[in-house]
């Protein structure tokens, strides 16, 4: 059985969601949505990084999965977004979890079937795939919506990752 946790990254708004996989079985654990408040940014980042570190104590995932950043029009709203991200990602590093990122657009193509799906669009499909009842969050629904694609993935990734041979290190 694996644990998922998985993060949907905002500087304000952190959508965080704990999905079990036990074979082909998915079934949400909790959610949520870390708020940092109007804070300065650097103590936003740390309210991430702080309240995830809780999270992986809490809930002991196995694995975690996280939302890409992509490209915004405005070069200091991705910046955050970064920022957030890697505090996110930060905040899992006590426990050595493996890490794995996916793009926006592949989250929503996993989970409704295109990826130009819109965000009521996810919040439904979640809701359905996990038996949930309507109402989810908007940042928590994108959590959820990637770890399950992590779920959905990862029999196809193990089979890679044994066909794949192992790194050798190179000696001068």
């Amino acid at each position: 059985m694996a644990r998922i946790l998985g993060i949907d990254p905002g500087s304000l708004f952190t959508g965080w969601g704990i999905v079990d996989q036990d074979g082909s079985r998915l079934s949400r654990v909790a959610s949520g949505v870390i708020r940092t408040g109007g804070e300065e940014f650097v103590q936003r980042l740390r309210v991430i990084a702080r309240e995830t570190a809780a999270l992986v104590a809490e809930f002991e995932p196995t694995e975690v999965a996280v939302e890409r950043a992509f490209v915004h029009r405005n070069a200091d709203s991705a910046l955050k977004l970064g920022h957030a991200r890697a505090a996110a990602i930060c905040g899992t590093f006590g426990r050595e979890l493996p890490v794995f990122e996916y793009a926006p657009r592949d989250v929503k193509q996993a989970v409704v079937g295109g990826g130009a799906a819109s965000k009521e669009q996810v919040q439904h499909m979640v809701a359905l795939l996990l038996a949930l009842p309507p109402g989810l969050q908007a940042d928590e629904a994108d959590a959820l919506a990637v770890a399950l694609t992590h779920a959905l993935r990862r029999p196809m990734n193990q089979k890679l990752a044994g066909l794949l041979p192992a790194k050798r290190s190179r000696r001068r």
